[in-house]
């Protein structure tokens, strides 16, 4: 890739953690946002956390990041406390080490714009609120999953009682909030949030993920699943879709930690486990045709666009910003993960020509290609930070 320094910018990015070494979508984003920044000469100062008390690393010894990319970014580690698992612990965990965030950013915070993940900022929104002398803020909530549709009455009453209010404080006084765009910025502005105060970058992924050819689609549909067996996810509702389909049909993987138990015990149902080596990962994802991604609610999930990118058409519900990445032209979308709904669109993807299915993985592989690469998306985000300060 052609990396141009076109910008003279050093901001602050917050974050709870960094890929690899704690494992998540945010920390995954968090990761590449500090690469693509250092590569497009932006000085990052990078607080982050190892989390639940392990041991935190220093920046020479992030083997995640290049020496180039080490020469603009300054690590900043940040101890994250560890509460008893009772109700609410992650909001007074979180909230806690916006505070040690707080003390150290006073100690070095000469930046010229806070870019931060979730509640890492609450402190110094609160300080600035108070009178605090900061640079601007923005705050970037990812998925917004709280205001979206709950999976079940539990969820929604969970979200009600102990997320909704601290978030609703956090992007409102914030100066900006960050969006992925899609059905994102539209839940942002039915909670009162002026569109001149609104960030829209997408997220992306590396070149590295992109397939040189495309697998043909021959025979029966290989399907596959990847992520933590969550309500949320759909794949209770998926389970049972697929069980109403006769043995030999398709092939369905999953990738993911899902209990013994949630297994169903047949020969075209392959069961993988937790899989953090990318390179098996894309391995899978090459042997497939279908990606399912049947959630209640996401944001921009990384998943999705890694599929397409190993040439896999999609199944997804038409949440967050999965409409900016899936449409007829290379899957299906899902209005919501309802078992019939999951039925008849992996019943339309077996039924599909092969040659029309085809044409959808190519067109997947296209539109990454053309709209999602961090380098290019990096800067554009650059300059739209570099504007509003």
């Amino acid at each position: 890739n052609l990396i141009i320094v076109i910008y003279n910018l050093k901001l602050a990015l917050i974050a709870d953690g960094i890929h690899p070494y704690v494992i998540g979508g945010m920390q995954k984003h968090s990761f590449y946002l500090a690469k693509y920044f250092s590569l497009n000469g932006v000085k990052v100062d990078l607080y982050h956390t190892s989390f639940r008390n392990k041991v935190s690393t220093a920046i020479e010894q992030l083997d995640c990041f290049t020496d180039k990319e080490k020469e603009s970014i300054n690590s900043i580690l940040v101890e994250f406390p560890k509460h008893t698992s009772l109700p609410g612990h992650y909001l007074r965990e979180s909230y806690e080490y916006s505070c040690k965030v707080f003390e150290k950013f006073k100690k070095s915070g000469n930046v010229d714009f806070i870019y931060a993940k979730g509640f890492t900022a609450w402190k110094l929104i609160e300080e600035k609120q108070k009178g605090d002398k900061c640079p601007p803020i923005g705050v970037n909530f990812h998925g917004y999953e709280m205001f979206q549709r709950a999976p079940s009455i539990k969820s929604e009453l969970e979200q009600k009682l102990f997320l909704r209010k601290p978030v609703l404080f956090n992007i409102r006084h914030a100066d900006y909030v960050f969006s992925y765009g899609g059905k994102i910025t539209n839940v942002i502005k039915d909670l009162n949030i002026q569109s001149n105060k609104i960030i829209e970058a997408s997220t992306a992924i590396e070149p590295s993920w992109l397939v040189n050819t495309i697998k043909p689609t021959i025979g029966k549909r290989r399907f596959i699943f990847i992520g933590r067996y969550e309500e949320r996810k759909g794949i209770k509702e998926l389970t049972e879709a697929i069980t109403q389909f006769k043995v030999g049909v398709f092939e369905f993987h999953f990738v993911g930690d899902i209990p013994h138990d949630k297994k169903i015990i047949r020969p075209d149902f392959i069961y993988h486990g937790l899989i953090n080596d990318e390179h098996v990962i894309k391995q899978l994802m090459r042997l497939s045709d279908v990606l399912v991604c049947p959630s209640y609610s996401e944001g921009m999930p990384n998943v999705i666009l890694e599929g397409m990118a190993n040439g896999l058409a999609i199944i997804a519900t038409d949440v967050g910003a999965v409409g900016l990445m899936v449409s007829k032209n290379n899957g299906w979308l899902l209005d919501f993960p309802s078992v019939n709904n999951i039925s008849r669109s992996l019943q339309q993807a077996i039924d599909c020509e092969d040659r029309l299915l085809d044409i959808m993985k190519r067109k997947s592989l296209d539109i990454v290609q053309e709209r999602y690469l961090w380098n290019d998306i990096a800067i554009r985000l650059i300059g739209k930070i570099k504007n509003v300060i």
